[in-house]
């Protein structure tokens, strides 16, 4: 079955999630040997997810403010500022945001459209939920 426009397939799509499998592994290594907390790494790594606070907006909010959160260039100036600057938190937090991004490439999570369908370049439209009413006209 072809994949929906604007969705990545085949092998593009899986080099995509394996570059995503080798942004984590290299994020780990280099916080271990950075020698950040490993306590700081659990508690912060889901931390970019707080970009799906746009959706509580509305659905294209959402998806800028999550793409926004799941995009390289953010951790890339912070891991910099905080290598030139000698911050180690920054350095951390740099990389513990790069190791959130590949993580969820590696899952097929990729960056989303902002047309509401849940659409990623990663995957195609979700499928919808049944909501009580339908469920209940079968019921009929």
């Amino acid at each position: 079955m072809p994949a929906e426009p604007g969705v990545v397939s085949g092998l593009p799509r899986v080099l995509l999630r394996s570059e995503g499998l080798a942004l984590l592994a290299i994020a780990l290594v280099l916080y271990g040997s950075y020698g950040g907390s490993w306590w700081l790494f659990l508690i912060l790594l889901a931390a970019p997810d707080i970009g799906l606070l746009g959706l509580l907006w509305s659905k294209p909010v959402g998806a800028v403010t999550y793409n926004f959160t799941h995009t390289y260039i953010p951790p890339a100036l912070l891991l910099i500022l905080g290598w030139v600057t000698g911050t180690a938190v920054a350095v951390s937090i740099g990389l513990i945001w790069f190791a959130h991004i590949g993580m969820d490439r590696a899952l097929g999570l990729g960056l989303n459209y902002p047309d509401g369908s849940g659409r990623t370049h990663l995957s195609g439209r979700r499928p919808r939920r049944p909501t009580g009413r339908e469920e209940a006209a079968w019921n009929v």
